[in-house]
């Protein structure tokens, strides 16, 4: 077989990879063995062995113990659709992280105070060490963890309020914009950025991913006449989810 002049075991790893796309290998078949990648290439076992973890690295087959390695399944990607326009008053959690009408869902979450490290002191234009509260979500959609949440709030803006615990309370569940309402602080804008990166370890756990998957990663923050009052960190698997951009036209 004739190759460019990429190195080995990204030729034979882009030739499997072009199998499973064109469904040559189709879901739960099993990826040639190691012996028969040596033998079908021309390549040394340790190349065999590099391709093989290249196609794992991007999720697209998955070791079974005493098995072998096999073709994963490729889910067709949802959208995880956000918006510029604020979720009607009242807006569950969910509602509150899709912008589409009628978004339903589960979640979990869990509240602790913390000390704001350099980055969340830098997005919240706080003191290195100030306290913050920090709040944890898994949302599911269907029992299927799809998207992490874990947001920031300083203290010196919610502390000693009915709204400092953002799941608990007369305003529990409401929202950013309702519940700093209910302390007389406008939020006027918002601000996302989207990035992906290899999701971490807890990450994937809890996402049901593997090591080497990638997730998206949707840094927001609300701000109140330039002050930043939360910030947040929304992650979404990216071989499962598209994150999908509703804006308004001024």
């Amino acid at each position: 077989m004739t190759f460019g002049e990429q190195p080995a075991y990204l030729r034979v790893a882009s030739d499997l990879r072009e199998k499973i796309v064109n469904g040559s290998l189709p879901p739960h078949t099993r990826l040639p063995s190691q012996a028969r990648i040596r033998e079908e290439y021309g390549v040394s076992d340790t190349v065999a062995l590099e391709a093989r973890k290249v196609l794992m690295a991007e999720g697209l087959v998955e070791g079974r113990s005493g098995s072998g390695t096999y073709v994963r399944e490729r889910p067709v990607p949802r959208p995880v659709s956000r918006s510029g326009y604020r979720p009607p008053s009242g807006a569950n959690p969910f509602r509150q992280e899709q912008a589409e009408e009628g978004a339903r869902g589960t979640w979990e979450s869990s509240s602790e105070q913390e000390r704001a490290s350099a980055e969340i002191a830098a997005r919240l234009d706080i003191q290195l060490g100030d306290r913050v509260m920090r709040t944890r979500y898994v949302f599911r959609d269907a029992g299927e963890a799809m998207m992490l949440s874990t947001s920031w709030e300083p203290l010196e803006v919610t502390g000693r309020t009915p709204v400092m615990l953002p799941e608990e309370g007369p305003l529990g569940g409401c929202g950013v914009v309702e519940r700093m309402a209910a302390i007389d602080i406008v939020v006027d804008n918002v601000a996302e950025e989207v990035g992906a990166r290899p999701g971490l370890a807890e990450e994937l756990l809890a996402l049901g991913g593997v090591p080497g998957h990638v997730v998206m990663v949707v840094e927001r923050t609300y701000y109140a006449s330039g002050r930043a009052v939360e910030t947040a960190d929304v992650v979404v698997p990216a071989d499962r989810y598209r994150i999908a951009y509703h804006l308004p036209v001024k």
